[in-house]
Formats: structure tokens, C-alpha cells, sequence
């Protein structure tokens, strides 16, 4: 049984979400991610101006009038949401955890989508695949993809993104739009996500938080690795070491914007001392212009 206060987070969750949906996300995301093509809607008399080439020959035979096809767009898309359990989202220095963070921009893009009639898809996944819903339409169906963020303990520890692409590639026959939230503290899955990003509409969506980066003076300190268990004691009193470590991090992340950039991987990053709306729309903005 889903405990109390997981219900109410969910709903806490539906109430604060669904307003940035009906009033910024909704419309954004109709323009940006528009559909597969085009489908067959009707038949109507061929009209001064219309291109011939519409022209169905079978009704205007049949009627002894010419009518031509009218097509409309595809709207339907399925959406996957592919979300990063590892212990590593245990973390936030400023208001929340970088993970509360991840589950509530993933319930936007969730009522997004089912608001477009899009299906949705969650892939939870640690350093293993922890939990698949099925793509399914509806309200009640994005509710449950909350639940899951919110209720699912993971049994692993660590992180294995090439895991949740290769499992993703299977699940997804067709072209979908995939969102990857993680704070991407991984190696050895480039392959896969290049794979992945070619094969699907993939946007990834990094979650940081800044002493991650930027470690302050706090004299002696006793620091647990979350995804490893390990625990082990750092002096951040020296300046130089919190310099020294800070540019490593920087490099670190240059190297891997360097590598998104170089394969056309979109991304978005998103930190805990901020709020995630204004990545988003900035995002959804840029976008749109390519489109």
C-alpha cells in the first residue's frame, strides 16, 4: 500500500505542476515536438487553387465532381522518460534534492505531453534497470508515472546510463522524444547515447548542485560517496586543494558539453540553487526557432 505522504507529494506535486503546464509548457511543447507527419483526415470538393496532385481520383470517379484528400498533422508522439535512481540524487545543498528537482520537471513534461494526447513511458534505472511503465495515455497513467518516482526505493547504488539507452533502444521500436534526466557522474556510455540520439528525439536534462563543483571551507570534513558506500576525510581548509579540485570539475565539464555539442546532443542543465523554469522555456524557445 502507496503510504499517505507519498499521495500527498504526488498531488502537492499535480497542483503546483499542472499551472506551469496550462499556462507555459503546454503551448511550447505543442510547437517544438509536433507530431510524426501526416495522416489522411477526409475528403472534400476540389475548390479554385487546390494543389491537383490531392486529387482522389476513386471519389471523383464515383461522384462526377472532383474532391481532393485533406491532411492533417500526426499529432501523436510517445514520450519517454528516462530517470537516474542512483544514490548520487540524494544530494542538495540549497532548498531540495537534486532528485525532487528531477521528479517534478519529469511530472511537467508528463502533463505536457498527455495534454498533446501523447503517450508517456518511464525508465527508472540506477546501475540497473529498476522499474518500465509502459507508454499509456491519461491522466490517471501520469499520476502513476508520479508514483513511481516518488514511492520506487532502488536497489542498486550507482549509475549506468548505457544500461537504461540499451534498454530504451529496445523497448522503443519507434521514434519517440526522450528526455534523460541524470546528473550524468557516469563513463563508458557515449556509444550507446550516440545510438540512441540518432535513433530518437533525445534531450537531456542535467541535474547539479554547485558544491559539487565548488566545495567551501569547512575545515576537516567527513565525506560519504553515496553511490559507493565508501567514506573518507578531506581537508577543505587548504585553498589550493579547493581550487585545484574545482578546476578539475570545470575541465571535467567542459569536456562533456565539448562531446554534446560535437554529436548534437540537446541539453539542458538545471541546478538546485535555481528554478528549472527558465531552462526550460529558454530551451523549448531555441528549439522552436529550429524547428
Amino acid at each position: 500500500m502507496i503510504p499517505k505522504e507519498i499521495i500527498q507529494k504526488v498531488r502537492h506535486i499535480e497542483i503546483r505542476t499542472r499551472g506551469l503546464v496550462n499556462d507555459l509548457f503546454g503551448g511550447e511543447y505543442h510547437s517544438v515536438f509536433k507530431g510524426r507527419g501526416m495522416s489522411f483526415s477526409e475528403v472534400r470538393e476540389y475548390q479554385s487553387g487546390d494543389d491537383i496532385s490531392l486529387i482522389d481520383w476513386n471519389v471523383t470517379a464515383r461522384s462526377n465532381a472532383p474532391y481532393i484528400k485533406i491532411f492533417e498533422e500526426e499529432r501523436e508522439l510517445t514520450v519517454y522518460l528516462i530517470v537516474d535512481m542512483s544514490r548520487s540524487g540524494n544530494f542538495g545543498t540549497m532548498r531540495r534534492f537534486k532528485n525532487e528537482i528531477a521528479a517534478e520537471i519529469a511530472a511537467v513534461l508528463g502533463f505536457s505531453a498527455i495534454k498533446n494526447n501523447d503517450k508517456v513511458g518511464l525508465i527508472l534505472f540506477s546501475d540497473r534497470i529498476e522499474k518500465y511503465v509502459v507508454p499509456k495515455k491519461g491522466k490517471s497513467h501520469v499520476l502513476r508515472v508520479i508514483r513511481e518516482l516518488l514511492y520506487h526505493r532502488p536497489k542498486g547504488r550507482g549509475t549506468a546510463i548505457q544500461n537504461a539507452l540499451d534498454f530504451l533502444l529496445k523497448v522503443a521500436k519507434r521514434r519517440s522524444v526522450v528526455f534523460l534526466i541524470s546528473d550524468y557522474m557516469d563513463e563508458g556510455y557515449w556509444k550507446s547515447l550516440k545510438v540512441a540520439n540518432r535513433k530518437h528525439d533525445l534531450i537531456g536534462i542535467q541535474m547539479n548542485d554547485v558544491a559539487e563543483s565548488d566545495i567551501p571551507d569547512l575545515g576537516l570534513l567527513k565525506v560519504h560517496d553515496p553511490e559507493t558506500n565508501e567514506q573518507f576525510w578531506i581537508d577543505t581548509s587548504s585553498k589550493e586543494e579547493r581550487l585545484l579540485f574545482k578546476k578539475e570539475q570545470e575541465e571535467k565539464w567542459i569536456k562533456f558539453n565539448k562531446e554534446c555539442g560535437r554529436i548534437k546532443f540537446d541539453l539542458i542543465q538545471i541546478s538546485t540553487n535555481g528554478d528549472y523554469v527558465e531552462p526550460l522555456m529558454n530551451y523549448f524557445k531555441r528549439r522552436e526557432k529550429r524547428v
